[in-house]
């Protein structure tokens, strides 16, 4: 008896119509990714002792993990086209779930950094991969009601991630935050195999290896600017040298892809309005949710004395919010659109970014989960319509190179936003004359991570006042 559903064709307005089964299933599997980005970062301090390195460079996992997927993402499309989508996703699942075993064997940093980059090569195919069977499979204007219902499941990870991260760390080993991946893992490939439909193979061209070689090494150099900008590992111009070699590789990759069809990123997809502001504008507010939860763990472990579990406790709150808001989500943008929505809650969720400034050991712990609980249920709003608005005028035919050029520029400023956060956190300290964390140094690092968020306005405001209405049922 095979567990393999038939293929289905690539085009969603020839198919039947997506129940939620599909994008439910897609999002448990990747609920491995978000658990363990939360759960490692609420464990960070613990692990930072157990290997004997300070809190900060092990930020490093973190940042290679994003490195490795931003650098493989480009290649993810492709594979998904070549050989199809489904068995590059069940792939995936397998290959992220021995890395994670790999990590939680590690006995160094460098062991656990090396572990770290295969696990983000391989979340690198699952996201993008998951996402574009949703894509091929579901009309536009049911996407954003089957996008929610996909990143719900993923949105346990950061519920449960930080209670069950303090709780691992509080009373058990630091490496079972890895090895929970593996029954999940197990679970995932057997419900993805009988219930997910197998999306046909396309046609494409072979792989584009001087591209992927300048997009991945330029950002190779970017991300290792960023990780070293403001310390005193490399020389000041070994640093600059990065982010000039970074730089310089990501416009030759321009130049290259000018004309070239079978470019591995087509950037004349930011030409497109609702892309750009997806993707661009809304990469600042990704920055700066790249940066909190590493803010968050360092300012409630290090510089106020909590435990892991208590730090988790109050972390809760804002995943918690995030949950709830995937339930109102649809019928807010069909009743107010994408550019209303996207531009106040822009502000909201600096501002609660910002609020965490205000963060002290005499603050009372329910004013600091108000605070993080509406925080997470207005950022959750601004992300589910970021990533609708994305493909709200992109064509079938596009959709494989949209869905990773979206995934790749997301890592890409996640990877961005902590290392900037942990750049931002040294100065704060050399300003003070301190070597140790406190809250004077974390707090006004909260205000310039939420001021950059308002940068996106620029993007928003210029979208129509109908862009996207065919993606949220107001057309």
């Amino acid at each position: 008896m095979s567990f393999a559903p038939p293929a289905i064709d690539a085009d969603p307005a020839q198919t039947p119509k997506a129940s939620w089964v599909t994008p439910a299933i897609i999002g448990s599997a990747l609920l491995m990714q978000t658990l363990n980005a939360t759960v490692l970062t609420n464990a960070l301090p613990t692990m930072a002792r157990a290997l004997h390195v300070e809190p900060l460079r092990l930020n490093l996992a973190i940042t290679m993990y994003m490195l490795a997927a931003a650098v493989c993402l480009p290649i993810s499309g492709w594979a998904a086209d070549k050989f199809g989508a489904r068995r590059v996703f069940l792939a995936a699942i397998v290959l992220y779930a021995l890395a994670s075993a790999a990590c939680g064997l590690a006995v160094s940093l460098p062991t656990l950094v090396a572990a770290r980059i295969a696990q983000g090569a391989a979340g690198a195919l699952m996201g993008p991969v998951g996402r574009l069977v949703l894509l091929r499979t579901t009309p536009k204007s049911e996407l954003i009601g089957a996008m929610s219902v996909l990143t719900m499941p993923a949105l346990l990870g950061p519920v449960i991630g930080p209670v069950l991260g303090g709780a691992i760390v509080t009373f058990a080993d630091w490496r079972w935050i890895f090895y929970i991946n593996l029954p999940i893992a197990a679970v995932g490939l057997v419900m993805v195999m009988r219930h997910v439909p197998q999306v046909a193979e396309q046609d494409v061209a072979p792989i584009d290896w001087p591209g992927v070689a300048l997009t991945g090494f330029g950002l190779a150099a970017l991300i290792f600017g960023f990780e070293n900008l403001g310390r005193d590992v490399l020389p000041p111009l070994a640093v600059a040298g990065l982010f000039a070699s970074g730089l310089g590789l990501l416009w030759a990759y321009a130049r290259y892809a000018r004309g070239n069809s079978h470019a591995v990123l087509d950037t004349s997809l930011f030409s497109i309005a609702t892309f750009r502001a997806s993707v661009v504008g809304g990469g600042f507010m990704r920055l700066a949710m790249g940066a909190n939860p590493f803010l968050l763990a360092l300012l409630f472990q290090v510089a106020l004395g909590m435990n892991a579990l208590q730090a988790g406790l109050l972390t809760f709150a804002s995943a918690a919010g995030a949950l709830v808001m995937k339930t109102v989500a649809p019928p807010i943008l069909r009743r107010y659109g994408f550019r209303q929505v996207l531009t106040v809650n822009a502000v909201i969720v600096g501002l609660s970014f910002m609020a965490c400034a205000s963060f002290t050991a005499s603050t009372p712990h329910l004013a600091i989960t108000a605070i993080l609980l509406v925080g997470g249920f207005f950022r959750s709003l601004q992300f589910t319509s970021l990533n609708g608005l994305a493909y709200a005028e992109i064509e079938s035919g596009q959709m494989s190179r949209a869905s990773t050029l979206s995934s790749m520029a997301q890592q890409l400023v996640q990877s961005i936003g902590i290392g900037l956060a942990a750049t931002l956190l040294h100065i704060s300290m050399q300003a003070h004359g301190v070597k140790t964390l406190t809250v004077d140094v974390i707090a006004p690092i909260f205000l310039v991570i939420g001021a950059v968020t308002f940068i996106a306005l620029a993007f928003y405001l210029r979208l129509p006042r109908d862009a996207g209405d065919e993606m949220n049922g107001r057309a």
